[in-house]
């Protein structure tokens, strides 16, 4: 129960189904900092409300402090994913290890049959477990942030927001009576003050702010920024540069502390390698490839791909078109088609190129071959 109106309205739908209900909260980051803050979760705030609902809905309510375990799972590997030129999306790291990972287990140390939240998202049965869909309600859909879930955690969870739209969860808050039900929803990432990320940043990790040279791709010097973390790939406005041509951020080195600028052509990639993939399908990956629908942001569209197996936990992805932007740290997650509903067939991070940029020939030759 993190305070919100949707984790809320769950808690009251399995109460008046009949179960015995334990409304669990998440202290993860400092009280002082958050309590002012409108649109956070998890915060000093939230959870003054989270115990209200409990208090009015007549079950047992306890907070959990993940303080250090946050920190150190999400917070801190967010810092150096920034620092290492990257993308992170931190609420992926969260559900993966903190809420289905440590919060799960501890709710099978004191003997829950299940684990329920308000993510909206679709848990089916299927003929050969569970399997994830896409929410009824496209504007609130969530799968993009839960494709890391796995099958074993799946059996032991509930989503029961996936089939219905966000109007009619507001409208049983109101049923309810609970005083939540008109509160704004939780907004940008819940630990970053006024959603200034880089001030998280250079607080954990100073050497984030070191300058460093803006390079054009042909090597030419065309001016200095204060730290490669105010940078994100494809990025266009506020490079601090004077150019007569449109020029984005195409790559950032770590190493050199040099942002990269080139023309919006060599943002094209079609080739997307993954690590850390969670797969989600009935039968395993095959050399040749399955065609799917892909997603490598949280806003983006559904794009039609394949998709193929590496060693350990790797795979990459190969679209049918050239797609612009795709940044290291982001998710590339796994659609079965391109559908409203479709079903999630898990996904993995996005890792950088080991090659300054594919030049499609690879791409175009799998899908030859597939």
């Amino acid at each position: 129960m993190s305070g919100g109106v949707d984790s809320s309205v769950v808690a009251a739908l399995l109460k008046r189904q009949g179960h015995e209900v334990i409304g669990v909260t998440l202290q993860l980051y400092d009280h002082g900092q958050a309590v002012s803050r409108k649109g956070a979760c998890c915060a000093g705030q939230d959870i003054h409300d989270a115990r209200r609902v409990a208090d009015k809905l007549g079950i047992a309510h306890y907070v959990f402090d993940y303080e250090s375990r946050f920190r150190k799972a999400v917070i801190e590997r967010f810092a150096d994913s920034y620092v290492a030129g990257e993308t992170p999306i931190p609420c992926v790291t969260c559900n993966q290890q903190i809420k289905f990972a440590d919060l799960l287990g501890t709710a099978e140390e004191i003997g829950a049959d299940a684990m329920a939240t308000g993510h909206y998202i679709a848990l089916r049965r299927g003929a050969y477990g569970p399997e994830l869909y896409r929410a009824h309600d496209a504007d609130r859909d969530q799968s993009y942030f839960l494709f890391a879930t796995t099958r074993e955690q799946l059996s032991k969870l509930l989503f029961p927001l996936g089939e219905m739209p966000k109007a009619d969860v507001r409208a049983l808050a109101a049923e309810f009576g609970l005083a939540v039900a008109e509160k704004p929803d939780s907004q940008d990432i819940c630990f970053v003050p006024k959603g200034r990320y880089t001030d998280v940043i250079e607080k954990l990790r100073p050497e984030a702010a070191e300058a460093g040279a803006i390079r054009h791709v042909d090597g030419r010097l065309l001016g200095q920024h204060t730290g490669i973390i105010h940078y994100t790939i494809g990025q266009r406005r506020g490079l601090g540069i004077a150019s007569g041509e449109p020029l984005y951020v195409v790559r950032l080195d770590a190493a050199r502390r040099e942002v990269i600028v080139g023309p919006r052509e060599c943002l094209a990639t079609r080739y997307i390698p993954l690590r850390q993939v969670n797969w989600l399908g009935d039968a395993p990956l095959s050399d040749t490839g399955l065609a799917i629908a892909a997603r490598v942001r949280s806003t983006g569209t559904l794009l039609p791909a394949r998709v193929f197996p590496g060693s350990d936990d790797r795979a990459h992805v190969v679209l049918e078109d050239d797609e612009y932007g795709v940044s290291a740290g982001q998710a590339c997650v796994f659609y079965e088609d391109a559908g409203a509903r479709a079903r999630v067939l898990g996904g993995g991070f996005i890792v950088r190129e080991t090659q300054a940029r594919m030049d499609g020939s690879l791409a175009v030759a799998q899908l030859a071959s597939a």
